[in-house]
This record gives structure tokens, sequence and C-alpha cells, in this order.
């Protein structure tokens, strides 16, 4: 079944763009509908330094597990106290 309609590339509201594939196009990419596989995605660069960013999270970790530790142990403790 045809469309008389033609299909036509659009930029979208969201500033990327949207795919009129042909069902050509679909077929070989076994009728997968997800849209990465039409429209490519934008090539920004990151704004951020890696090594600043990971030395930051990975300090936020440590302090988040230390923090872990003092509720862990009185969890421990309470437990041992249950007799079964």
């Amino acid at each position: 079944m045809k469309n008389s309609a033609a299909l036509q590339d659009i930029d979208c509201l969201c500033e990327s763009s949207c795919n009129a594939a042909p069902i050509e196009r679909m077929c070989e990419l076994d009728y997968v509908l997800t849209p990465g596989r039409y429209v490519g995605l934008p090539d920004d660069e990151d704004d951020f330094d890696f090594k600043e960013r990971f030395t930051q999270l990975k300090a936020e970790f440590e302090a988040q597990l230390q923090e872990e530790a003092k509720p862990n142990a009185l969890i421990a403790e309470n437990l041992g106290r249950v007799k079964v």
C-alpha cells in the first residue's frame, strides 16, 4: 500500500533531526524503529574536565562508603542479638 503523500526529513523543535525513512531502509534494519538507527546523534563536545570530575565523584563515593559503614555495623550488632 503506497501513500500518495511525499515524505520528507524535517527539523524538529528539539533541535535534532527527524527522518522520513523509506520502508526499504526499515526492512534493512529488521523493522527496528529505534530513532538512533535513523537519525544520528549530534557531535557535542564534552565541556568538562574528566579527571577533575572523576576525582570529585570518587571522593563522594568514598565518603558515602564510610557513612554506610556506621548503619551497617549497627544492623549487624542488632542481628547478633536476635535469638533464633
